[in-house]
């Protein structure tokens, strides 16, 4: 009989995936933080809340984000299903929400503001804030082509960045891409340009001169450094319409007191990209980073087979703004204890448990352990209000740092009143 025999085998603990993570404690306190901000601020600039699917057909991003890019042709989660169609898990919200816009007929609507977070998904190399499963918020307008859906979705962005009381350290950096006819000019003085300089560029500049010349102005490699100082810019080729857009955009920003510093090298490499473009960016989390992005995309819904709609939206990773928020997030305080001392009197504590919570008092219950020690347990957890539920009733017995609160006993009266 071998050794092993007669015993269990053990069983390795798994692990979870690369890029993955588990969120608890602070952490989910800060990411609550984040979502419960978000969500009070789109009501007030009255954001219609709504849900997609975490996965469609490929076709919807491969065709919107385009087959060069970067997000289709390495970074998507694409599979084939049973029925042999090729799915993708969304690697972004604005293709998803384009789509749904043409299937279910939100054009009714337009224009119609939209708001939405969740779960994305990019098979990206893991660092600092970056994960192959993460989280966005998102805000889209779409069906209006005015400066003024900008400048509305730039100072919702702005004002979140605020209530979360993060602003202090963070820029917006503001860009025009100009309309159609301003871009496609500015396009061809770049391929020219960097076509003169083809040998000395990065291979993956040297591949997108063609395709996407405008995201070599946004190259991190440093053999493109030394050519990006000289290289055309938007200025030089805005028409009189896109000058006076972009004026509008600056204007109403100023009017509004959201304040922006232009960064005419900010470019989105998609043709759909019109006019406005912006991130704002802080170094607070190592090297600058984006926190918050977005731009006017006119030609995405065409893309997709729709009739040509404007439209403007940002996105922003739910976890990079938890960690600029960090530490600073506390539990909302714990209002109301029942501490359970005699174990005949559990009935009327949960009755009081659920009255109090109905009135929307933050309430927990101590019902074990030694019934002596059940009161100073209560205490430990240093809610406002602790009550004693002995004699099968329930006693106001010590109030803890509430004095601040005059209204609270009266609201836990009430909503006693009725429970013995």
């Amino acid at each position: 009989m071998s050794k092993s025999d007669g015993k269990s085998a053990r069983i390795a603990t798994p692990q979870a995936i690369r890029g993955t993570q588990d969120i608890f404690g602070a952490e989910a306190e800060a990411f609550a933080f984040v979502v419960e901000t978000f969500e009070r601020v789109r009501k007030l600039y009255r954001f219609r809340p709504a849900q997609m699917p975490v996965f469609e057909k490929t076709a919807v991003f491969s065709r919107s984000l385009g087959e060069t890019t970067d997000v289709v042709s390495k970074e998507m989660y694409s599979f084939d299903d049973r029925g042999g169609e090729s799915l993708t898990l969304r690697p972004e919200f604005t293709a998803g929400i384009a789509r749904a816009y043409l299937t279910n007929g939100w054009q009714q609507y337009a224009p119609v503001k939209i708001a939405t977070h969740g779960p994305l998904f990019r098979y990206e190399r893991p660092q600092k804030g970056r994960y192959r499963q993460f989280h966005q918020l998102d805000a889209e307008i779409i069906g209006a082509g005015e400066p003024l859906a900008d400048v509305e979705l730039l100072c919702m962005a702005d004002q979140l960045l605020g209530e979360l009381g993060i602003k202090d350290g963070v820029t917006l950096m503001l860009n025009t891409l100009g309309d159609g006819a301003s871009r496609e000019a500015w396009r061809a003085a770049l391929i020219e340009y960097f076509e003169a300089h083809r040998p000395d560029l990065s291979e993956d500049s040297q591949e997108r001169l063609r395709k996407n010349p405008l995201r070599i102005l946004d190259s991190k490699d440093s053999r493109d450094h030394a050519f990006l100082g000289e290289a055309p810019r938007i200025d030089d080729f805005l028409s009189g319409e896109a000058q006076d857009f972009f004026g509008a955009v600056t204007g109403g920003l100023d009017a509004a007191g959201v304040a922006w510093t232009r960064a005419p090298a900010l470019v989105r490499g998609l043709d759909y990209y019109r006019h406005t473009a912006f991130e704002f960016v802080t170094d607070r989390l190592g090297a600058q980073g984006t926190v918050l992005g977005g731009g006017r995309y006119d030609g995405l819904i065409e893309t997709l087979g729709g009739a040509p709609t404007p439209a403007v939206g940002w996105a922003a990773g739910i976890e990079r703004l938890a960690m600029l928020v960090g530490g600073e997030v506390a539990r909302d305080p714990l209002q109301v204890v029942i501490a359970v001392e005699d174990d005949d009197s559990i009935g009327v504590a949960q009755r009081g448990l659920s009255a109090l919570r109905r009135a929307d008092l933050s309430s927990e219950l101590v019902a074990s352990g030694s019934p002596r020690k059940r009161f100073d347990k209560a205490l430990k957890m240093q809610p406002r209000l602790v009550i004693s539920a002995s004699d099968q009733s329930l006693a106001r017995r010590l109030l803890v740092g509430g004095n601040d609160d005059p209204t609270l006993v009266d609201r836990v009266e009430s909503a006693l009143m009725d429970v013995e």
